[in-house]
């Protein structure tokens, strides 16, 4: 007898019925359909389950699973991206719609390396504190992420999801790069070149983080106008700070704020020194050097001198270090 004709004589053959009991051709039609049900039910949830198993190998073989976490055991990454605002609506919303449907989007971590169990954030930081709110658990991605990684992932995903204003591009900027990373990862997680990085940078720089932080993101100010305060400034951000705790302006929506921080130093600007121009070999003003008490200002004009502010600022540690050279050899003479 052949394999088929052994499966078909167990499942499908009708045993005789006998005249003693009527209708048991019946009940064994019921007791072998029930049967075959039950095997297919049997074969569908290993089916399932090895789809399953097979899904969790490819993602630690990855290195990437989905896991649910206690935000406690959660911490922020090294570098911040945003700039903390003390009233948000959009996160009330955000609370409301995960305790209605739950979390639907995933955070992303990567393990601590020197902490088992606890993880580094790279982005969904509202979605934990959201989590935190709830008193629940939050979805997350773990994967294994480098440092360069981890910052990339959280640039873009916040340039994806709820892009970034111009300041919060430029603090970042400066913030990875006085941590040590490279320009090229920091124009990778910012997805910009090298001329913008270098303006991000300049601007952060040039504007006090106190000015910055009193003022928000101020998300419609733009480029031209963030770089019109970096240009206005100067040595002047003391200037500003008697406006800056005032309880008027710290009531105002941001992009008000910036607006007020602007015009008032703008009309500071009016009243103190012009300051003098550097001259490229073609006679063009190429930085404007601005002197306020003990404080000095360079601006230079991308316009006229492309990428010369970030050839210089490369070479700052080393240019110092001819300076103090050179002033103690002059002193010994």
């Amino acid at each position: 007898m052949s394999r088929k004709d052994t499966v078909n004589s167990l499942f499908m053959r009708k045993p005789e019925a006998s005249a003693a009991t009527p209708g048991a051709e019946k009940n064994a039609d019921r007791v072998r359909t029930g049967a075959i049900s039950a095997m297919g039910a049997s074969l569908q949830e290993m089916s399932e389950g090895a789809r399953a198993a097979a899904r969790l190998q490819e993602q630690l073989a990855s290195g990437t699973v989905i896991i649910e976490l206690d935000p406690s055991v959660v911490t922020n990454s090294s570098v911040s991206d945003r700039i903390t605002i003390e009233v948000d609506p959009g996160f009330d919303n955000l609370v409301a719609s995960i305790r209605e449907h739950g979390q639907q989007v995933p955070i992303l971590v990567r393990p601590e390396p020197d902490h088992a169990g606890h993880y580094q954030i790279a982005y969904g930081r509202r979605r934990l504190r959201a989590a935190v709110a709830i008193g629940g658990k939050v979805r997350a991605i773990v994967q294994n992420l480098t440092d360069d990684e981890l910052v990339i992932a959280q640039g873009k995903e916040n340039l994806d999801r709820q892009d970034l204003s111009y300041i919060e591009k430029a603090l970042f900027a400066r913030r990875l790069e006085d941590a040590g990373y490279q320009r090229d990862v920091i124009a990778a997680a910012l997805s910009t070149d090298k001329g913008d990085l270098s303006r991000y940078i300049s601007v952060a720089r040039s504007i006090p983080e106190a000015v910055v932080q009193a003022i928000g993101p101020a998300p419609k100010a733009g480029r031209s106008r963030w770089i019109g305060l970096a240009d206005a400034i100067g040595a002047r951000g003391e200037d500003v700070e008697s406006l800056l705790v005032r309880r008027d302006f710290l009531s105002l929506p941001s992009d008000e704020r910036f607006a007020k921080v602007l015009a008032a130093v703008a009309q500071v600007k009016k009243a103190g020194d012009v300051g003098t121009h550097w001259k490229n070999a073609k006679g063009q003003n190429a930085a404007l050097i601005e002197r306020a008490g003990k404080k000095t200002r360079i601006t230079f004009d991308e316009r006229v001198v492309p990428d010369f502010a970030a050839f210089l600022t490369e070479r700052l540690d080393k240019l110092h270090a001819e300076f103090l050279a050179e002033r103690s050899t002059k002193r010994r003479n």
